[in-house]
């Protein structure tokens, strides 16, 4: 199925939103806030030599100097066997750089506080599925990818890409991909390094030579090889830059590239906007009045199917069945939406069919096979769940756009006002036998003030005569529920 790209951006945020049959499937957003240099590649100047520390301080135009240690100025040894490491030997600081010379490196650190960022000259190239190294001569296969089998075939298609300029790591997310996806990245990435290369010789010192890709051209970089029917883009700065890049570099895409003039926002198209905020509630409606309910959490995402008001039209097995077999399709799509990713427990409806639930497992697997980040499906567990992973590739859209709620400190729940009245209560008792007061005050949200006053007030009033002290209630607008002071006056 081809695939349509909205690339909306502005000076802070980029956001690109894939749509397949009209339909959402994806987003992705980057913060410009956010972004790091780490995989920036600059032509510096060796400012300090310290042979004490075994390191070395080089001015890569930054506000402060880099830090480049002995240890980072090795030969690429990813996918070398730990025997032969042995032989690439920490050589002392002053054999490898001298105070004033020109050097190329690559920050693997960005900087921290008064740290400078951290550097190597083991410079390394990635793209979607392979990474080059300038320089090496062999491939290597992300130990991730556990098949013999596969591993063999990804190196005999590889092997032939390697040349003088360098080699290749076959990256995890390489695992089942094709000949000409393999050979378009490879070409992709000497393209690039090409470019690197003669900004070397024509860049002055403390130049960037390269600048790790913005979301836009990192889209476009790791969509090679999907079929996109259109790239809309509502920046005309952002589309003139992306027709550079992909003449330069992925010349196939230009001709989709198009810049956006609607009169609506680019992203109000196929409701993007508005799938984007269904994305991030716990409840998913299915068309059949079934639902799902997404709950993510530090160790696992879980996610529960009910039936709700689809009652079918024959008998409950079959009811069952049909809402699970519904519900395959929307995970699919909510996992890609959402990004969620490592472990994933579905608890389908009880089955009591074996045929029934190979069908909604084969449903799922095929539902699954349009997502581009690598899946695996373990099957029905003795409990009758469904246990599978997801490869994380990025932050959630829930922990990209969210952040803990101040109510509930992220558990999800808030005390009830009923609870919250006997806490005050509770709260009035202990500062009675502590301290000496004559009367207390007690501040309070709307609801739980309303309450102490309304069908707690003889509670209230019990302890008022236990304590032999006046108690008074002001409700405070800007309190939470659970928010509340106690004042001795």
């Amino acid at each position: 199925m081809s695939a349509e790209l909205l690339i909306n951006s502005t000076p802070s945020e980029t956001r690109v939103a894939m749509i397949e049959g009209g339909v959402l499937q994806e987003v992705h957003i980057e913060r410009e806030a956010r972004r790091g240099i780490v995989g920036n590649i600059y032509k510096g100047r060796v400012s300090r030599v310290l042979p004490g520390m075994q390191a070395a301080f080089v001015d890569i135009g930054l506000e402060k100097a880099a830090f480049l240690h002995a240890s980072d100025i090795v030969p690429h040894t990813e996918c070398v066997a730990e025997n032969e490491k042995q032989q690439f030997k920490v050589r002392d600081i002053s054999e490898l750089v001298r105070q004033g010379q020109d050097i190329v490196v690559q920050v693997v650190k960005d900087p921290l506080g008064t740290k400078g960022a951290r550097l190597t000259t083991d410079i390394t190239l990635p793209s979607r599925y392979l990474v080059f190294m300038p320089g090496a001569s062999h491939v290597g296969v992300s130990q991730r990818i556990e098949s013999e089998k596969e591993r063999n075939r990804l190196k005999r298609i590889v092997a032939p890409y390697c040349s003088e300029s360098g080699g290749f790591i076959i990256r995890t997310a390489a695992e089942g991909a094709d000949e000409k996806e393999l050979a378009q990245d490879a070409a992709f990435l000497e393209r690039l390094w090409e470019k690197v290369m003669v900004r070397r010789s024509k860049y002055i010192t403390r130049s960037t030579l390269y600048g790790e890709l913005g979301l836009a051209p990192r889209i476009l970089r790791d969509f090679v090889g999907t079929e996109l029917s259109l790239i809309q883009v509502d920046s005309r700065m952002v589309f003139e830059s992306l027709l550079e890049f992909t003449e330069e570099f992925v010349p196939e895409l230009m001709s989709k590239l198009v810049l956006y003039d609607g009169d609506k926002p680019i992203f109000d198209l196929y409701d993007a906007e508005s799938e984007i905020q269904r994305s991030l509630d716990r409840k998913v409606n299915l068309k059949s009045g079934g639902s799902l309910i997404i709950d993510q959490t530090e160790a696992m995402t879980t996610v529960d199917i009910n039936t709700g008001a689809f009652v079918g039209r024959r008998n409950l097995e079959e009811t069952i069945f049909n809402t699970n077999l519904e519900a395959t399709e929307a995970i699919a799509r909510q996992l890609r939406l959402r990004n969620l990713g490592g472990i994933i427990i579905i608890d389908f409806i009880d089955m009591s069919s074996d045929e029934h639930r190979k069908r909604v497992l084969a449903s799922l697997d095929a539902a699954l096979s349009n997502d581009r980040v690598k899946t695996n499906i373990n099957g029905f567990t003795q409990l009758g769940l469904v246990e599978m992973t997801r490869k994380r590739t990025r932050e959630s859209i829930e922990h990209v756009l969210c952040s803990d709620c101040p109510s509930c400190e992220g558990r999800g729940a808030v005390k009830t006002v009923e609870t919250v009245c006997y806490e005050v209560l509770r709260e009035i008792t202990r500062v009675n036998r502590a301290y000496d007061a004559d009367r207390f005050l007690v501040y309070a949200s709307l609801a739980v003030a309303d309450a102490l006053q309304g069908e707690e007030s003889h509670a209230l009033a019990e302890l008022e005569l236990f304590i032999g002290k006046e108690v008074k209630i002001t409700a405070e607008p800007l309190y939470v529920q659970e928010q509340f002071d106690v004042v001795m006056m």
